[in-house]
């Protein structure tokens, strides 16, 4: 495809985005919902789809569905229907899904997924968000040339959160994706791990003549595990539409499978239409009626999100746009600095601390920040210890990390190792005199007028104290003793 022909053409991508719903339970049975069971341990003749075996709507599920669709200001249907989709898939039990069509829990949402590349922000349609229940999974890595089938996750409740054809660029795609995580995130919804199966997108791609308004065939691509991957698909998908269309070629609405190992797409099978579902209302289940009040009482208690959080924080712990953006990331990653910085009274140190030596660690561990070993109590204890001069910073941040590795409180850490800050005249000169000894050339330039070496210094003795000199005192004492030793 020659750059030209590219420029011709306008890329359309809309995104499909299941979403497994943070429950214990299934969808309509009392199956355990968790992840990572041994294969086919969590079913039952419900989700088996055994006969005689009948659905039950799972409450708590309901709750996390209209949490999110208000999340995404999409108008909430009083009343939904349940819709059997009929399909045959080897991991699916009953031939069917249980999802909903027509009569859909919420439609007409959106987001604002900011400026990109200087422009104006994008305002991306929500079409609809229903509720549905998973399908099992086929492995075809666990047994040479054969199929598995795990049923496990048959029955889980997800929903299903459809855009408009709205974006324009693989850049917007990741952009509506991962603004969608962090605001399902925010919500309580789900746990949105795409590692974990949680969280899954399919992306709907077209080219069309650059000015026109009317969309091309789409291609629905599938199989990819991260948001890197949907946005390098897309831009892959969006290249073989051009070439085809370029050549003459008229494109085939299909699905097609991400070979991220490959950089592309190629065909699974051709794309079926809402017909091809045979749609019909599920008889074992009766509509689902919302109360108003409940509707209402949803919307009251709906967490702060991401945008609110982020106007709070510079409004009340007075941090930056870009820190403010950076903190709310994740509510995790919030929740832990507001307790640091109530714990300490000092929101600018818990700032410097969560940003730098929290985040790095948790990096380094590979974990949820709810799940780091440092609490933010402790944490806030001990930036207390430095505000009150009872341990230097130096010796703060040894302290840190014997926290990070034995989840003790730093004023255990602090007595066990000796940490405590030293002002002591006797133990300071002792130190000081050491690294002159130690450092003769620097010592002579230092006494001979190169005051820049006093930050030198100062800090060889930190390292030789395991940081609990009092870097005040040394400071104070250093010229003294330099002198001293100059003239002895």
């Amino acid at each position: 495809m020659t750059a030209a022909g590219r420029q011709d053409y306008e890329m359309v991508v809309g995104l499909e985005v299941h979403v497994q719903l943070k429950t214990r339970t299934k969808a309509f049975c009392s199956c355990s919902a968790d992840f990572g069971a041994p294969p086919n341990t969590n079913v039952c003749p419900v989700c088996l789809a055994l006969p005689g075996a009948l659905p039950v709507l799972n409450h708590h599920a309901v709750e996390l569905a209209l949490r999110a669709a208000i999340a995404l200001d999409c108008k909430v249907n009083e009343t939904s229907v349940f819709a059997r989709k009929n399909y045959f898939y080897p991991d699916l039990p009953k031939g069917y899904q249980i999802s909903q069509f027509d009569k859909p829990l919420a439609e007409k949402g959106w987001l604002a997924i900011g400026e990109l590349d200087d422009k104006t922000p994008v305002r991306v349609g929500i079409t609809r968000v229903h509720m549905e229940e998973d399908a099992g999974k086929s492995v075809h890595d666990r047994y040479n040339g054969a199929t598995a089938i795990d049923l496990n996750r048959a029955g889980v409740p997800l929903i299903e959160i459809v855009s408009e054809p709205d974006m324009r660029s693989s850049a917007e795609a990741g952009a509506y994706l991962r603004l969608l995580k962090q605001i399902l995130s925010y919500a309580g919804v789900s746990d949105v791990s795409m590692e974990e199966g949680s969280l899954r997108v399919d992306a709907n791609v077209s080219a069309r003549v650059r000015g026109t308004t009317r969309l091309g065939t789409k291609s629905e691509v599938k199989n990819m595990n991260s948001f890197s991957a949907v946005e390098r698909a897309v831009d892959a998908e969006f290249a073989r539409q051009v070439a085809v269309l370029e050549s003459g070629g008229t494109i085939v609405q299909q699905t097609m499978l991400w070979d991220g190992a490959k950089g592309e797409t190629r065909t699974s099978r051709s794309k079926e239409e809402s017909h091809d579902y045979r749609y019909f209302p599920e008889p074992d289940l009766p509509p689902l009626v919302l109360d108003k009040e409940w509707i209402a009482r949803a919307r009251r208690e709906l967490p702060e999100l991401p945008a609110a959080s982020r106007k709070r924080l510079m409004t009340e712990y007075k941090v930056s746009d870009a820190d403010a953006e950076l903190l709310t990331a994740s509510a995790g990653m919030r929740e832990y600095f507001e307790a640091v910085a109530r714990a300490s009274l000092d929101p600018k140190g818990a700032l410097n601390w969560v940003m730098g030596e929290v985040s790095a660690a948790v990096n380094a561990a590979g974990v949820r920040i709810d799940e780091f070993a440092v609490r933010p109590a402790d944490l806030g204890e001990l930036l207390r210890m430095v505000r009150d001069d009872v341990v230097s910073h130096t010796a703060a941040k040894r302290i840190f990390t014997r926290m990070v590795e034995t989840g003790k409180p730093p004023v255990q850490i602090a007595a066990e190792e000796g940490l405590q800050k030293v002002g002591d005249d006797s133990a300071l000169t002792g130190w000081i005199d050491e690294v002159l000894r130690e450092n003769p050339s620097e010592a002579t330039r230092y006494v001979n007028g190169e005051t820049k070496l006093q930050g030198v210094l100062v800090g060889l003795v930190m390292k030789k104290s395991k940081g609990t000199a009092d870097p005040k005192k040394v400071n104070q004492l250093l010229p003294e003793r330099a002198r001293a030793g100059a003239g002895s």
